[in-house]
């Protein structure tokens, strides 16, 4: 998976979310993370890990056509 500037992650993680109607607190029981890290992602101050990035890619995966936008477009 090719490196992605934290800015573009950001906006990867809020579309992501965004696609799924899922709010911060949803995506992070799904990813297995707490909320304020989702938050903090989506603001800059932090990256999410290899792992979680790849979690991320397999939700776009699952999602089809919607997800398979984004992934074109970030990945």
């Amino acid at each position: 998976m090719p490196a992605i500037e934290q800015p573009r992650i950001a906006q990867l993680v809020r579309e992501t979310r965004q696609r799924l109607k899922l709010t911060q607190v949803k995506l992070a029981m799904i990813l297995g993370v707490c909320f304020h890290t989702i938050n903090r992602w989506e603001n800059r101050h932090t990256q999410p890990s290899p792992l979680a990035m790849k979690q991320i890619a397999e939700l776009l995966q699952q999602m089809g056509e919607p997800g398979e936008s984004l992934l074109a477009k970030y990945f």
